[in-house]
C-alpha cells in the first residue's frame, strides 16, 4: 500500500488536497483561500466533510484553465 501524504488523500478517482496543499499549489497563503470562501471573491469550488474544508486538484487545475488571459487585461 503506497504511503499517502497527510495533506493530499485520494478518495476513489478524486484526488483532495487540504487547504495548505491547495494554497501551495496555487502559490498562495491559507489565509487567502480562506478569505476567498468566507467572501466568495472567487468561485474555486471546495468540498467541505464536517469541519474540514478539502479542494479536488482536477478543480484547481480547471479554475486556473479558466483564468488564463491572453491579452493584458487584468479583469
Amino acid at each position: 500500500m503506497p504511503h499517502q501524504h497527510p495533506h493530499n488523500l485520494s478518495v476513489g478517482s478524486v484526488d483532495l488536497l487540504d487547504e495548505k496543499a491547495a494554497a501551495a499549489f496555487l502559490d498562495l497563503s491559507p489565509g487567502t483561500l480562506s478569505v476567498w470562501r468566507s467572501t466568495g471573491r472567487y468561485r474555486l469550488p471546495f468540498v467541505k466533510i464536517g469541519r474540514k474544508v478539502r479542494y479536488r486538484r482536477a478543480d484547481l487545475h480547471a479554475w486556473l484553465s479558466a483564468r488564463v488571459r491572453e491579452s493584458g487585461a487584468t479583469s
